[in-house]
C-alpha cells in the first residue's frame, strides 16, 4: 500500500475531516506502539508500511512498559483528542496496518503485548490474533 492509500484509508474509516488529522493519527498511533514494543520488532513492523509512515515506529523511544490504558492516553494527547475518539483511531489505524504488513508481523506484534491490549485489535476483520 502506498503512501497515499494508507492516510486516505485512515482519512475515510476514522471520519476525519483532512488528510492532515489523518496522518496526525497515523503519527501518535504508531509512535505510541512504536514505544511499546521492542526494538527490534518496531522496525519489522515498519519495513513493509510505506517510508513516510514507517518512520513514526522507527523514531519511537521503544522498549517501554505501559498499560492500554496508558497507550490510549498517550494516542490522546499526540492525537489532541479524548479517550473514546484515540482507542478508535488506534483501531483504525491498527487495521489499516493489517491489510499493509504480512500476516506473521502483526502476529509478533500481538505476542508481545499483554492480553489487556486485545480492543486494539477489534476492527481486524479476522481473530486468529488474539
Amino acid at each position: 500500500m502506498k503512501h497515499d492509500e494508507f492516510v486516505g484509508a485512515v482519512q475515510n474509516r476514522a471520519e476525519l475531516a483532512s488528510r492532515g488529522e489523518a496522518i496526525r493519527v497515523t503519527r501518535a498511533v504508531l509512535t505510541t506502539l512504536g514505544e511499546r514494543l521492542q526494538p527490534g520488532e518496531a522496525s519489522d513492523l515498519a519495513g513493509p508500511l510505506p517510508m513516510e509512515i514507517d518512520i513514526f515506529l522507527h523514531q519511537a523511544d521503544s522498549g517501554q512498559i505501559f498499560d492500554y490504558d496508558d497507550f490510549v492516553q498517550r494516542v490522546a494527547e499526540r492525537a489532541n483528542a479524548d479517550y473514546a475518539d484515540a482507542a478508535f483511531y488506534a483501531q483504525v489505524v491498527l487495521d489499516v496496518v493489517d491489510e499493509t504488513v504480512p500476516e506473521s508481523e502483526l502476529q509478533d506484534v500481538t505476542a508481545q503485548l499483554p492480553e489487556g491490549y486485545d480492543d486494539l485489535f477489534e476492527l481486524l476483520a479476522t481473530d486468529e490474533y488474539y
